[in-house]
């Protein structure tokens, strides 16, 4: 029989007002782009139309636009009726075997058991540090970077680490640095290629160099490869997973950039474990973890095998060279202004530019100077503060190609004129509609803007 417990021994917690406090989750959760952006004075010019080079979306200006195949794709699932419901937390079967051959090598076929879907590549981030990372470890997480990592990361109370990308080298990883930042409670690397923010995209001995020192410490890493296969002509994309036997990974990607469809919340995980490192727990714990939200769109799932199998080279040939382009036109417009120094990219949907402060003594930081931007010409570009990266700043290649060459040219006035030496600046002609220079003058900035980019990665370490 149950055993009566008398009143007088019952204790009631009784509250006479109310304290209702955020979990420790809420108040460790912290996003560092939109935490600098909330802070920023942003006033743009009102005689000049804003254009935006800070957000990574690369539907906002209606230039690029998904396949035809895909959005039928997206129709068909929703007139079948059959993907109105719920299904498997991890997805359905044959959206899971749709990704397993579009991801699967010759070097790492992988099947539908080692595919998770998620709502995006940022769930699926999540639910890789989730499930590798307990509070009070660490995941090592490139710098610059993408700022949702520390994000996802310090919300659970897991620490992030950063290893440091070399703009000198094209932002290759700084193997030592990397190596240096792995302790005892490192429980993975997060490699991101190609870069959000930098547009690079690495070499196949770079890779192999990164996974050796996984395999030497034991390691396994995180891939961030949302923009795989998103490289200019020349470049050559290879997934991580298809160069390593003996290290585990846990690849990430979606539908979001190379398809051109953020707001569709598709994302994958795809594990990659050739030796059974992982033990049976992680394999069920990246289950489990997907079991919290139920799963990502029914309709899009029902749209995958056909997105995945029949959109035409054609349509992705066209972004990149539409991006390339703007690459190519930005670079050469930016790299003709004394005190700025940008990175050609050879990948993804970015630049940074490197800014030589001590040439702008009106602004303290690149915060001040991007604020500045804003409001004079009325350009955003994410400050590399936002990267954790200083003394850089962030554009988008995505706007149309007349906007992009509008906005560096805006952009280079504001520049020659903030210029501690402002007199170069009255002798350039600063039309939009040409890329023609004098050439005497071009000559001059280029042999000055040359010489500072020699220097600036030596004299100037964020």
């Amino acid at each position: 029989m149950n055993e009566v417990v008398p009143k007088s021994k019952v204790i009631r917690r009784t509250r006479t007002t109310w304290n209702v406090s955020p979990s420790f989750m809420a108040k460790n959760t912290f996003n560092p782009i939109r935490s600098i952006i909330e802070t920023m004075n942003l006033s743009p010019n009102p005689d000049k139309k804003m254009i935006a080079l800070s957000i990574g979306d690369p539907t906002v200006f209606g230039n690029l636009r998904p396949a035809e195949t895909i959005i039928q794709a997206v129709i068909h699932a929703v007139s079948s009726g059959k993907y109105n419901g719920y299904t498997m937390s991890t997805g359905y079967e044959e959206a899971r075997e749709a990704v397993a051959k579009y991801s699967s090598t010759p070097t790492a076929p992988v099947s539908a058991q080692d595919v998770i879907l998620c709502s995006g590549c940022s769930c699926a981030l999540d639910i890789c540090i989730s499930v590798l990372a307990n509070p009070g470890q660490n995941v090592l997480v490139p710098r610059p970077g993408f700022g949702l990592y520390k994000t996802l990361a310090e919300g659970l109370g897991i620490k992030t680490k950063p290893y440091r990308l070399q703009p000198e080298n094209n932002w290759e990883i700084d193997l030592i640095d990397l190596e240096l930042a792995i302790d005892e409670q490192t429980a993975a690397i997060i490699v991101n290629n190609p870069s959000n923010p930098c547009g690079s995209v690495f070499s196949k001995t770079h890779l192999e160099r990164i996974l050796q020192l996984a395999e030497k410490h034991c390691i396994p890493i995180i891939a961030d490869e949302i923009y795989e296969h998103f490289v200019f002509p020349g470049q050559t994309y290879y997934p991580l997973a298809s160069l390593s036997e003996k290290v585990p990974i846990l690849s990430c990607s979606g539908l979001t950039k190379r398809f051109l469809v953020p707001g569709w919340r598709m994302g994958w995980i795809v594990i990659n474990d050739r030796q059974n490192i992982f033990t049976p727990e992680i394999r069920k714990g990246l289950q489990t973890l997907s079991q919290r939200i139920i799963g990502s769109s029914t309709i899009i799932q029902g749209a995958l095998p056909a997105i995945l199998a029949n959109t035409p080279q054609s349509f992705y040939d066209d972004t990149i060279n539409q991006v390339k382009e703007n690459a190519e036109v930005s670079y050469s417009i930016l790299s003709t202004v004394p005190g700025l120094c940008p990175v050609m990219p050879s990948g993804a949907m970015y630049m940074m530019v490197g800014v030589d402060m001590h040439k702008f003594p009106k602004f303290q930081t690149d915060l001040d100077l991007v604020e500045a931007l804003v409001t004079e010409q009325s350009v955003f570009c994410l400050p590399g503060k936002c990267f954790d990266f200083p003394n850089y700043f962030r554009i988008v290649l995505t706007v149309p190609g007349e906007l992009m060459k509008e906005a560096c040219f805006r952009i280079r006035e504001f520049c020659l004129l903030h210029h501690r030496n402002n007199q170069v600046k009255l002798q350039i002609d600063t039309s939009i509609h040409s890329l023609n220079y004098k050439k005497d003058i071009s000559a001059i900035i280029s042999e000055k803007n040359t010489d500072f980019c020699d220097n600036y990665y030596e004299e100037l370490e964020p």
